[in-house]
């Protein structure tokens, strides 16, 4: 077996070929489209092993390489930043490098999903884009009218609110069309929105993790989608404890001798998560008794610690999440 690694960039590749002893024997830079480059790995030979970093675009690379090799392995960037830290850079060292790594396998690999499990995961992300589009444009809204002593009416989103918004009178033409302008933002970001929320409905009713992982109380459908879809494979995870990492909820750490700190979360991995699970957090407390006693327990009656309690329930959570999704069982309610 030979070992490829790949330093891939958008339209340039470079790529180093070792032996089975470990041996350089061809490097090689090229440019061109990436279907040129699974075209000329493929003429190496199916007998071989491939690794490149986890990039924009990755999943597609990783599915085109899986025709033509035996074993295609995705290397997390972020840690190869630190098994590799050099003053002396550029990409045919990184090719090699990553073959290295690769002929002595111990690569940082990263989950690749199925195709159908990364389109599922763009249209959530898609979604939340569509949400913040509506805010921004509510909020211009209501920064325009303040601009000129309007007192909007109330349930100014609702179908008699946007009425009044096409009928409001406005002294320039010029305040009227950027008023009609933002009104048909608003209106074509909630049709798109309305689509893409359909979509996500047919798909969640094919999925079976969403309906279990509802069953915890304040976890609705777009909390449940968007946890299964980027768990993926709920064993996947070697430790339980792992979960809140992939999700960045766990706090930064420095430690140097007897000194420890421990800072803000992490924030790593998809942000829509860690939004949708701190909106489930609130939600839970709210209504089940064993969620808020677990809050209360790590807020300890004081105000100043409410952020950490809730990001904290959020983790709790999340890694109970992942048990229902192991075990196929559903949430307890207290007797």
């Amino acid at each position: 077996m030979v070992y490829v690694g790949i330093d891939v960039h958008s339209s340039q590749w470079t790529i180093c070929v070792l032996d089975e002893n470990g041996k350089c024997v061809m490097a090689r830079e090229l440019r061109g489209d990436w279907r040129g480059l699974v075209k000329q790995v493929g003429e190496i030979g199916p007998d071989m092993a491939v690794c490149f970093e986890a990039t924009c675009g990755a999943g597609w690379l990783y599915d085109q390489l899986r025709k033509v090799a035996g074993r295609v392995v995705v290397a997390n960037a972020m840690k190869m930043k630190l098994v590799f830290a050099s003053k002396r850079k550029n990409d045919g060292r990184d090719a090699e490098r990553l073959a290295k790594i690769l002929f002595l396998d111990e690569v940082p690999g990263v989950h690749i999903p199925s195709r159908e499990v990364r389109s599922w995961r763009m249209l959530i992300e898609h979604r939340r884009s569509l949400l913040v589009r509506c805010t921004a444009v509510r909020n211009r809204i209501r920064c325009f009218l303040r601009s000129f002593g309007v007192t909007p009416v109330k349930g100014l989103w609702t179908k008699k609110g946007l009425r009044w918004l096409e009928e409001l009178k406005l002294d320039l033409r010029c305040e009227r069309v950027q008023l009609d302008i933002l009104v048909e933002e608003l209106l074509d970001a909630q049709e798109r929105l309305k689509a893409v929320t359909r979509e996500l409905d047919v798909i969640s009713t094919e999925k079976p993790g969403v309906a279990l992982v509802m069953t915890i109380p304040g976890v609705g459908v777009r909390t449940a989608e968007a946890v299964v879809a980027y768990i993926d494979d709920a064993w996947r995870f070697a430790r339980m404890k792992r979960i809140g990492s992939y999700f960045g909820l766990i706090p930064s750490q420095h430690q140097s001798g007897g000194t420890k700190h421990m800072g803000r979360i992490t924030r790593q991995g998809p942000s829509v998560v860690r939004w949708l699970l701190t909106e489930a957090a609130w939600q839970g407390i709210r209504k089940s008794s064993k969620i808020r006693a677990f809050y209360e327990r790590v807020e300890r009656k004081d105000p100043n610690r409410r952020k950490v309690a809730v990001v904290a329930t959020a983790h709790y959570l999340v890694r109970v999440m992942l048990a229902m999704l192991r075990s196929g069982e559903a949430w307890r309610f207290a007797a």
